[in-house]
């Protein structure tokens, strides 16, 4: 039996990355095993638990549930690609530290994912807007009040990355991550 081959090109994280897959490859599998993005995770296979969540065309898709050859000519964002450079963490990705919104971390790149695109569409979100835009993410261990803590932090006036960016040479509103290039 021989097996066909697909050529895609799939934007992602910004960067346009022409690969040969084939036609069943989904799109989890294509950014972890074709470019090595191990951001998002596997989880249930099935769309149920979020866990491998990612952007298409800036909206929350299961990357389990689709092939890659799906994406070809799309562009798509990772958990990777939400931090506004390498090294820097986003605002919700700093709330989520600061409010302790992930424990084991296994649903956290679905979560941190859902929660940019909701702040996207809504900049100011409320507490029924964010329980309903994280709704379709399963978490075991935060029983989800500190994530939509980390999202009303990160979206509350006034609110700053932690870290002295511009003594780093960051933009301002961007922390530095230790022991990373942040350049």
């Amino acid at each position: 039996m021989s097996s066909s081959l697909a050529t895609v090109e799939i934007k992602v994280n910004g960067v346009i990355q022409p690969r040969v897959v084939e036609p069943r490859t989904t799109l989890v599998d294509f950014l972890r095993e074709h470019l090595g993005l191990t951001g998002t995770h596997v989880g249930c296979e099935h769309g149920i638990c979020g866990a491998c969540s990612v952007l298409l065309e800036g909206d929350p898709v299961r990357s389990c549930c689709m092939f890659a050859v799906q994406a070809d000519g799309l562009s798509v964002t990772t958990v990777e690609g939400l931090a506004p450079q390498r090294g820097c963490l986003s605002r919700i990705q700093d709330a989520f530290c600061e409010t302790h919104a992930l424990q084991c971390g296994y649903c956290t790149p679905g979560m941190l994912v859902a929660c940019h695109a909701l702040v996207d569409r809504t900049p100011h979100p409320d507490e029924a807007q964010i329980r309903d835009a994280i709704g379709g993410n399963l978490c075991r261990c935060t029983g989800y009040q500190q994530i939509v803590d980390a999202v009303k932090l990160a979206t509350s006036p006034g609110y700053e990355v932690r870290g002295n960016s511009e003594a780093q040479g960051l933009p301002p509103g961007h922390t530095g991550i230790p022991g990373v290039a942040n350049g």
